[in-house]
């Protein structure tokens, strides 16, 4: 590849070499093997709100197939359009047309408050919810937070054949036979702009998805995350199942056929750098405890592990510093000293011993050498501290163990799940487990707190009424999920951009009030109707875009009720939501009279009768009241789009001014602007974040940004180059600095070019 660069660079004309080069660029984007399908045309997003203009690009809110069009003359109310594939011209009223957007061209996103709730006024935590297109809302996101999101988790349209989403506002069902390849299409291009989301040193995107899908994106995200380890988990979510049904031949008696009932969804995990799943006291497939209880603590001895290195990287040839002798005393049975790492070309047999003493050397069970776990500098800190220790001695081969305790025991020491007695006459602690072992997750989950229909479809009934979302997720399902990687991230910023019913930011509240964290969630749908609900209010007259219809899209009468309710603790009557979270399962079930089996582990238990028991599967939840709702607050935006200089001249600074808020953290209650115009100079101090528009007020503004050190943001709005990096160097270290609106302008012309 390299070398054909090189020969093409030997091209003298201009124009032929760049002609060459791009169809060099196009030829090689052939794939011969893996992942294979179309790059549909661009999705249009309907900019509602933005004004058109002659040369604007448009469609009709009806949206019949999804036509597009190009305005050409202005009338009064009236609009000469051309379609845009060429056509004859085509008259429609003003009212009936709204502006559209390509994916990939240059917008410029701003943001609109809808709503809000404050159920924690001493606190700087927002959450926040965009109702938008998620494409454009990632383009929003990848300025706010390139590289600084810990986790995104989504549940994408399973495209299962039903009606459930769209493509260049149509929607996509079974009989279009590019579906599989327009979901990936789709996929690909949110997924491009998620990556520019995700802390490559430290981070996971999750995905779940069902069997229609599942191996498309596994692949996709394999070719798309080369440098990720990804794995899937099969998660049981139904335990009755959903039958699959189908016709069978008409020579056949009965006219139906009878396939695999489908109780379980699969969940990719996407881990970047140093992304590791937390040890926990259920490993997702027998049924425990979810947490630690009075039942669960018990006195266990603690087993020690070994020094000596097995698997792979265990030879003295892998990491030579990893060998060296310790020196025992046999006699008294304790390490007296540990010898310096030998050189790979020196044998052990000649280093001295000292007398009295014997050397342990990490020699593997067939007599080859092998190597320590840990170096000697390593070792010998951990001697002290109590960490490591002499082992037993086997007669037979006549050596000596040498034993340690690994990050995951001393983890469990710092947990309180393993106590420390004391030290031996060695130093070495004295262990007793009093808790529930902590457990590396299985690939197979079976949680009874996983049922997506008790707590999911039941529980978000309870607080925003019956049929407004089909098939939402356990609460439990999703908090388990993103706890394995956020557990020890108490200010993780969490983004799920397919939010759905809010499952998402209902799971990080639940987390955080566990265990006192400060997780921020931003979560992003769009504000559709059902196929059939778009369908009635047609016939009712009413448009996208309308009041009536926009009040029953799943932004405005689902996702974000659920937000406002569940932190408030009511439902959306106003009334005290009932029960407790913690999630109760009836523990047994009698089968008839002679028997009677545990519904967690399957048991058969001896008895003629037992009643049914509940049990709390989140012990340390069962004290959460839903009435008491969460300490936690949330703002509502609608993403529009400005006009360029509307922006560059300052006319968008109130919409603007949330964007800013964001992008400082979200922290504090977002500021509002009720003025027309630009403010001379704000320093907003709760919320991290600083703007100076008059330039005249710089010297003030300078002194009073210095000295104070929650502003953490500085945004200087000039046009002059120069003018703004004289005010940039007086602003102290540890700043960040912003050139408005020629910074925010500029990042999404270059974020389209990329595109």
């Amino acid at each position: 590849m390299a070398k054909i660069h090189d020969l093409l660079e030997r091209v003298g004309d201009a124009n032929l070499r760049s002609a060459l080069k791009d169809e060099f660029e196009r030829a090689t984007k052939h794939k011969k093997f893996g992942l294979v399908f179309e790059q549909h045309l661009p999705e249009a997003v309907s900019l509602y709100g933005f004004p058109i203009k002659v040369g604007s690009r448009v469609a009709t809110k009806v949206q019949d197939g999804g036509a597009l069009f190009i305005v050409k003359e202005i009338k009064g109310k009236k609009a000469e359009c051309i379609p845009i594939h060429g056509g004859e011209a085509i008259t429609f009223n003003l009212d009936e047309l709204v502006a559209v957007a390509l994916c990939g061209e240059p917008v410029f996103p701003i943001l609109t408050a809808i709503d809000e709730v404050q159920n924690a006024p001493d606190s700087s935590l927002w959450h926040t919810l965009i109702q938008a297109d998620n494409y454009h809302a990632l383009q929003l996101l990848e300025y706010l937070y390139p590289g600084k999101v810990d986790c995104i988790y989504i549940d994408p349209p399973y495209n299962t054949g039903a009606k459930d989403w769209k493509y260049n506002n149509d929607y996509v069902d079974s009989s279009d036979s590019w579906r599989h390849s327009k979901w990936l299409s789709m996929m690909e291009k949110r997924l491009a702009l998620a990556k520019k989301l995700l802390n490559p040193k430290d981070s996971v995107l999750i995905v779940t998805i069902d069997e229609k899908e599942y191996l498309h994106l596994g692949m996709l995200l394999d070719q798309m995350f080369p440098e990720a380890r990804i794995q899937m988990v099969d998660s049981v979510i139904n335990r009755k199942g959903v039958s699959h049904k189908g016709k069978k031949g008409e020579s056949l008696q009965k006219n139906e056929i009878v396939q695999f009932s489908r109780v379980s969804e699969y969940i990719y995990f996407v881990m970047l750098g140093d992304a590791s799943a937390a040890k926990s006291t259920c490993n997702m497939l027998e049924f425990r405890a979810s947490e630690e209880t009075e039942d669960a603590v018990k006195e266990e001895k603690v087993q020690w592990l070994s020094m000596l290195r097995r698997g792979t990287a265990a030879k003295r040839s892998d990491k030579a510093k990893h060998f060296y002798p310790i020196f025992v005393n046999p006699t008294t049975a304790r390490i007296v000293s540990v010898g310096a790492p030998i050189p790979l070309e020196l044998s052990r047999t000649e280093v001295k011993t000292p007398r009295g003493l014997v050397a342990v050397w990490p020699l593997r069970t067939d007599g080859s050498e092998g190597r320590w776990q840990l170096k000697k500098e390593t070792f010998e800190s951990f001697l002290q501290k109590g960490y490591a220790k002499l082992g037993s001695y086997n007669k037979k081969s006549k050596r000596w163990a040498i034993n340690y305790l690994n990050e995951g025991l001393r983890e469990e020491i710092v947990s309180g799940a393993i106590q420390v007695c004391g030290k031996d006459a060695n130093g070495a602690l004295l262990l007793r487990r009093v808790g529930t072992k902590l457990l590396e997750p299985k690939s197979v989950w079976n949680q009874p707190s996983h049922n997506a229909s008790e707590y999911g479809s039941t529980l978000i009934s309870k607080i925003i009424g019956d049929k407004r979302f089909d098939y939402p997720k356990s609460l439990y399902a999703v908090r388990d999920t993103i706890r394995f990687f956020v557990a020890k991230k108490p200010s993780a910023v969490v983004v799920d951009f397919f939010a759905g019913s809010g499952t998402t930011l209902h799971a990080i509240n639940l987390l955080n009030a566990e265990d006192g964290g400060r997780r921020r969630c931003i979560m992003v749908t769009n504000n559709e109707v059902s196929n059939d609900e778009a369908a009635a209010f047609r016939a009712k007259g009413l448009k996208p875009g309308d009041e009536k219809w926009e009040k029953h899209g799943i932004a405005q009468y689902v996702t974000w009720p659920r937000t406002k309710c569940s932190i408030l603790g009511e439902n959306v009557k106003g009334e005290k939501l009932k029960g407790n979270y913690g999630a109760e399962v009836d523990d047994y079930v009698v089968d008839d009279e002679a028997k009677v089996i545990s519904k967690v582990s399957g048991k058969l238990l001896k008895r003629k009768l037992y009643k049914q028991a509940k049990r709390q599967l989140y012990p340390a939840l069962a004290a959460m009241r839903m009435a008491d709702g969460f300490k936690a607050n949330a703002k509502f935006f609608k993403l529009d789009f400005a006009d360029r200089d509307s922006v560059r001249f300052g006319q968008q600074f109130k919409s603007i001014l949330p964007i800013l808020w964001m992008r400082a953290g979200a922290k504090g209650r977002c500021p509002e602007w009720s003025r027309r115009g630009e403010p001379a100079k704000l320093v907003y101090s709760e919320n991290g974040f600083a703007v100076l528009v008059d330039q005249s007020l710089y010297r003030d503004f300078i002194h009073e940004v210095n000295a104070d050190k929650a502003i953490k943001d500085v945004y200087f709005v000039t046009d002059d180059e120069m003018d703004y990096q004289t005010m940039c160097e007086e602003v102290v270290r540890g700043k960040r600095t912003f050139q408005l609106y020629h910074n925010y302008i500029e990042s999404f012309v270059i974020d389209a070019r990329r595109s």
